[in-house]
């Protein structure tokens, strides 16, 4: 029971970091119709810029201070200079486009920081471990992860659903044209929320610097989930993104951590362990072919 509670814990903690990336990646598809593969190279940046600042001025929060607006600088000049000019092309267009913004930011973290993995240590206030329960203690830092991922959450919810800018990002979803013919300034609108969701990549960076290696490539490896997380929750859903997060980094953890052990008791260790790999690795996909067998447009409709 205390390795279970604690594997549901690492299951949350994964799904709000998953959460971090599918809440900018959702906005941006679901309302720019946009497909970002270069999504993960954001990621990538704001654990490096963390890892570089927080190195030379001692200091994790500095880090977090410069990357934050840093990684959303980055996506708005992306918007402007590269992706403003994808919205109306295929899909196939725009996958070709951000792949090739993959390949240009790998390049540019190993000429700035080189081949090699950067380590982040955690935070000195946060480096202990918080007793839950008694004899159940857990990583500070972890716990740290799933409050930022939850204020993330009721961030985004107050933004969308109680601001003027909420409201016209909900409009452009909806109609961007009659957005643009009642005198709201589109472009921009697009360029802001391209810059949270981009913002929103570089906190999941900062978060995931001092639990997993900075290393180059890191978004690559990541976003794949962020997309099955998406296709879950519904596209351009808030909602959906979180409690697809949740489902996908617990049924993830759980099948890791339990399902070889279980297939141990019907069948040899070593079969075991390689069934159970397989079969783990591959439960999100099964998760995601039954909610689309059951609700094919997702659990949460974004819009209508």
């Amino acid at each position: 029971m205390l390795l279970l509670l604690e594997q549901i814990l690492n299951g949350l903690q994964f799904g709000v970091m998953l959460f971090l990336l599918a809440a900018g990646l959702t906005l941006v598809l679901g309302i720019m119709n946009l497909v970002n593969l270069a999504h993960g190279s954001l990621y990538m940046v704001g654990a490096f810029v963390t890892a570089a600042v927080t190195s030379w001025s001692g200091s994790f929060m500095i880090g977090l201070a410069i990357a934050l607006p840093a990684t959303m600088l980055v996506g708005m000049l992306v918007e402007v200079i590269v992706l403003r000019r994808l919205y109306p092309r295929h899909h196939l267009d725009q996958v070709l486009a951000t792949f090739g913004l993959i390949l240009f930011f790998n390049e540019l973290v190993r000429v700035l920081w080189g081949p090699r993995p950067v380590f982040l240590d955690v935070p000195e206030f946060l480096n202990g471990s918080v007793e839950l329960l008694p004899g159940i203690p857990y990583p500070a830092y972890r716990l740290a992860i799933i409050l930022v991922g939850l204020l993330v959450a009721l961030f985004l919810y107050f933004l969308t659903q109680r601001t003027r800018i909420g409201m016209l990002i909900r409009a452009g979803a909806s109609n961007r044209e009659m957005v643009g013919a009642l005198g709201v300034n589109v472009g921009l609108l697009y360029t802001i929320v391209f810059g949270i969701g981009a913002m929103l990549a570089g906190l999941a960076g900062v978060m995931a610097g001092p639990v997993y290696s900075v290393e180059m490539g890191m978004g690559e490896a990541i976003l794949i989930q962020v997309f099955v997380v998406i296709v879950i929750g519904g596209i351009g859903s808030i909602r959906g993104a979180l409690i697809g997060s949740i489902l996908v980094g617990l049924v993830d953890t759980l099948g890791r951590s339990f399902l070889p052990t279980a297939l141990r008791l019907i069948m040899d260790p070593s079969r075991a362990d390689g069934m159970g790999s397989a079969l783990s690795s591959m439960s999100i996909y099964m998760l995601m072919a039954l909610v689309l067998f059951i609700k094919p447009q997702g659990l949460f409709r974004a819009h209508g």
